[in-house]
């Protein structure tokens, strides 16, 4: 393959063959799911991952070298190429495929965006193994007392765990580049290492410490809830501590502090009232939340769909402190009804507590209680907001809206992936809008 390497695009070529086997075998592609391969270029790295996993994924911004990958993947059953921007590429359609491996040598002008565009949660990607500029691998797995500690492990860091695993010299690169490269590998931190908090107020926190890193954390962050001294003392600091001197958990107990969490995480309580219903869903008493699950007793409970402007769906991933279906995705809000409440009050309200936000909504379903639901009879309803969404981090892990056909492909390949509440209701809403007239 003949072609010059555009400076524009930071493209800078491997061309050590031993080192390229050893890059794919990190991934440990044999008999994977799905792999991405972000910038293939000339496909040194790419040669030794074809026909290993079920399904490769190539994207390759680049027109000419673009072409010539196609050209080659031509007989190849099991690769496509995705030609484009890799910060543009849609990422909702592989969730389908239980879990994607992203590795690459990245180009050094994008590297970061990239990095960023697929591995900012939520996202189906479940390990990625990249190679970059050596100092910006360092900062990216730094650690506490590190010289390249900052921002950057921060924000990497609080989502997934990082490790150098080579450092790699200009030589085995055409053209050579000035600096050292390094390949690192990421994979997720598991659900519960963390306490939950407000993840961007974590995030603006950590920015706003960096911005000035010579000047103290209290000159640089808003007013603390009770005083400076007291969320020092909270974390066994000195007043003067800066943004360096702490550790990632210590990052996100001050923000729990400014978010006036003092009390240890827990799921909901076992002692809360539902009003129990028997098989017409009439009230025949209350019973508490424990009593009602460990005794498989009739209740009611809502779930709400809320569709932005282009007609999406906004799912959510339920929190790992769920008693039931941790972790599952889910309808866009959902929950019991409280006792004495009606299936209306308790909409606006799952929307008010879940999701942080208010919108009229619109009952278009029911489901009757049985197994899948928990034993819930349920009303489906409807709203819609396109504007942004404050989550409870206690109830929800995360989410993202997704086009109905994404969904439906997603439920066809994994129904396990589901709380089996929301598969109820979206078969209502699949029968509805195959109604004459239905509105989409």
């Amino acid at each position: 393959m003949s072609f010059k390497p555009k400076k524009s695009l930071g493209q800078n070529f491997l061309s050590d063959a031993n080192l390229a086997k050893w890059i794919a075998d990190q991934i440990q592609p044999d008999g994977a799911s799905f792999v991405i391969e972000v910038g293939p270029g000339q496909g040194a790295l790419t040669e030794h991952l074809l026909g290993r996993p079920q399904h490769l994924l190539l994207i390759e911004k680049d027109n000419t070298l673009a072409a010539d990958l196609q050209e080659e993947l031509a007989d190849s059953g099991h690769a496509e190429l995705w030609h484009g921007d890799a910060t543009r590429f849609d990422l909702r359609p592989l969730y389908r495929h239980g879990g994607v491996k992203l590795v690459g040598n990245l180009p050094y002008s994008m590297g970061g965006e990239i990095l960023k565009h697929f591995l900012t949660p939520p996202t189906p990607v479940v390990e990625a193994v990249f190679m970059l500029q050596k100092e910006v691998c360092e900062r990216i797995a730094a650690r506490l007392e590190d010289d390249g500690y900052g921002a950057l492990s921060l924000l990497v860091q609080h989502d997934w765990d990082a490790s150098i695993l080579r450092i790699v010299p200009p030589e085995a690169f055409k053209p050579r580049p000035r600096v050292h490269s390094a390949i690192v590998r990421l994979t997720p931190k598991a659900p519960g290492t963390l306490p939950v908090h407000d993840r961007r107020l974590f995030d603006r926190l950590v920015r706003m410490g960096f911005s000035q890193r010579r000047k103290q954390l209290k000159n640089l962050l808003p007013e603390a809830p009770g005083g400076w001294q007291a969320l020092m003392d909270s974390l066994g600091k000195p007043v003067t501590v800066r943004a360096e001197e702490l550790s990632l958990m210590e990052w996100v107990r001050l923000t729990r502090h400014y978010e006036n969490r003092h009390e240890e995480d827990r799921g909901q309580k076992a002692s809360e009232i539902f009003d129990v219903v028997d098989a017409n869903n009439q009230v025949t008493g209350q019973a508490t939340r424990g009593e009602v699950h460990a005794k498989g007793l009739w209740h009611r409970a809502v779930h709400v769909f809320v569709f932005n402007k282009h007609g999406e769906l906004w799912l959510q991933q339920r929190s790992h402190l769920k008693d039931v279906h941790p972790l599952d995705w889910d309808s866009s809000a959902a929950g019991h009804l409280d006792a004495g409440e009606d299936y209306a009050a308790s909409a606006a309200r799952e929307l008010k507590e879940e999701l942080g936000i208010e919108a009229p909504t619109v009952c278009v379903g029911t489901v009757p209680a049985c197994e899948a639901t928990g034993w819930e009879f349920v009303e489906l309803h409807v709203a819609e907001h396109s504007g942004p969404m404050h989550y409870a981090p206690e109830e929800i892990a995360g989410g993202q809206f997704f086009r109905m056909e994404q969904i439906a492909d997603w439920i066809a390949a994994r129904p396990q992936d589901f709380a089996g509440g929301f598969l109820e209701c979206f078969k209502v809403w699949q029968a509805r809008q195959s109604e004459p007239g239905a509105p989409v």
